[in-house]
């Protein structure tokens, strides 16, 4: 009788250890989402407030050859790409925000919505503007750019997906 109850216990046990091992896989990764988003959100600040920084430098060169053939953007068009990479970085960072704010409540409370709310919309965003790139051959935005922030995305999504219950 002893040797029954200590192997159902140890059973339980196992099977506690295994649950265990599955919530902090999902707590990585729900975290990851998190704190990346917000780091995107500081990237959309930074690019809104100064896009013509060191860190853009690679990118407003790459826009340079590929629209005027020149190494930098012409002075003539700089008030509009301090103007247009405003909007541009503040719309990165409300994405952002708010998808960290998704990933922290109901993402973290394993909400089946909250997955498929981040799948559609970054879906639809990658879609657009990846086709959009390409069309205009801006092939580095869709390989730097557009590849680094669906798999930021994509990671917990991928390693998170069963664990969303079908009742929530």
């Amino acid at each position: 009788m002893n040797l029954a109850r200590n192997s159902n216990a140890c059973k339980a046990s196992m099977i506690n250890m295994r649950e265990l091992e599955k919530s902090r896989k999902f707590i990585f990764w729900q975290r990851w989402l998190f704190y990346s988003s917000l780091l995107f959100a500081l990237f959309g600040i930074v690019f809104a407030l100064n896009g013509n920084n060191p860190l853009f430098l690679p990118y407003n060169h790459a826009l340079a050859y590929l629209f005027w053939h020149q190494r930098n953007i012409p002075v003539e068009v700089e008030s509009f790409r301090a103007f247009i990479w405003a909007p541009l970085g503040g719309t990165i960072a409300c994405c952002y925000i708010l998808l960290a704010f998704i990933a922290w409540y109901p993402f973290k409370r394993k909400e089946r919505w909250s997955r498929n709310a981040i799948l559609i919309a970054f879906s639809t965003w990658i879609i657009l503007d990846s086709t959009m790139c390409i069309y205009y051959g801006a092939y580095f935005q869709v390989y730097l750019i557009n590849a680094f922030s669906f798999l930021q995305k994509a990671l917990p999504l991928i390693f998170t997906w069963k664990d969303f219950k079908k009742n929530n």
